[in-house]
């Protein structure tokens, strides 16, 4: 048996400027962290040599792994040539959240195949790998950030390069000031259910065929460049005021990222002590992140109580081998 463990992304800021049709133009970056929050695949050999078992929201049993409704799972066996193999995924969140589960699924598809075959495959190649496999093959995504923060873990800038190419730099800060950064930050789920590509596919076209929405994406990518250079010198209060330009600006993208009840939240969460807060993800459901000053937050607390909080702890690991039998 064989058991991977990969951890789901915060995206800080950025995001969108890993799209293609974006950052082949002008470049991209985002700075994001992982979180203690993940995706767990087991896989050992089936009862039976000659099936296949699938165990995820549903379970499916085939001959032929080409008749395996799910793509991911379909596609990542057939480009490993592999079958007769039993093989369940469990999360710790639902998908659809604005975490980045689908690729950190994906990721650790990729990793626990390889360990099975006794492969060893590095974390820049399983990240580029899940690009191609979501991006090229299964055509479920068309962005980057979530397979590369799935695969490094840990506070990143991810720069993505015209050529395709993706440089991944550690965002180094003091010990302290890294920990209260963490206790800053306080997630509230806001619920519903989204479809990410839809809304990336709208925003793809929008970032470069409408000049202010072209311009808006730009301007995200520079406030991604000030994020990393203040918390690089450990002033972690720029964060808020980041996240709330961030928000202003990225939800103007496309139609579906935000709606007057997560504006109606967002706003309470500023009048209840936040400096700044963004929707995970592409939008639409799942979580908002808020940053929170310390002394603040059991007036936000009391005041966003409504609201289930999820508490987290940054992730430094990526993708792992957890289990080998």
């Amino acid at each position: 048996m064989i058991i991977t463990r990969t951890p789901f992304r915060v995206s800080l800021c950025g995001g969108g400027s890993d799209i293609k049709s974006f950052y082949e133009k002008h470049g991209g970056c985002v700075l994001s962290t992982t979180i203690n929050k993940y995706m767990y695949i087991t896989s050992h050999p089936s009862f039976d040599k000659k099936t296949t078992v699938l165990k995820y929201s549903k379970t499916e049993t085939v001959q032929n792994v080409d008749d395996i409704e799910h793509n991911i799972f379909r596609e990542c066996l057939k480009q490993e040539g592999l079958e007769g193999l039993e093989i369940t995924s469990i999360a710790d969140v639902p998908s659809g959240t604005g975490l980045g589960s689908s690729s950190s699924f994906t990721v650790g598809l990729i990793k626990n195949l390889k360990c099975y075959k006794r492969e060893y495959i590095s974390k820049p190649d399983v990240a580029a790998s899940a690009c191609n496999m979501e991006n090229n093959i299964v055509h479920t995504t068309n962005g980057k950030q979530d397979q590369y923060a799935a695969a490094f873990g840990g506070l990143n800038f991810y720069k993505f390069n015209k050529d395709g190419s993706v440089d991944v730099e550690p965002v180094l800060m003091d010990h302290e000031a890294f920990k209260q950064l963490e206790k800053n930050l306080i997630m509230l789920y806001v619920g519903g259910e989204h479809k990410a590509s839809a809304i990336l596919e709208e925003q793809s076209k929008n970032i470069v065929s409408a000049k202010d929405k072209e311009e808006g994406q730009k301007r995200i990518m520079e406030m991604t460049y000030d994020l990393k250079y203040e918390l690089e010198h450990n002033n972690i209060d720029a964060v808020g005021k980041i996240l709330d330009e961030n928000w202003k600006i990225k939800r103007t993208l496309a139609s579906g990222i935000s709606n007057p009840q997560f504006d109606e939240w967002y706003e309470r969460g500023i009048k209840a002590g936040a400096t700044g807060g963004k929707l995970l993800g592409a939008g639409g459901s799942g979580f908002f992140l808020f940053y929170v000053p310390e002394e603040k937050q059991e007036k936000f607390r009391k005041e966003m109580s409504d609201l289930p909080e999820m508490e987290f702890k940054f992730d430094h690991q990526g993708t792992t081998v957890i289990f080998v039998n």
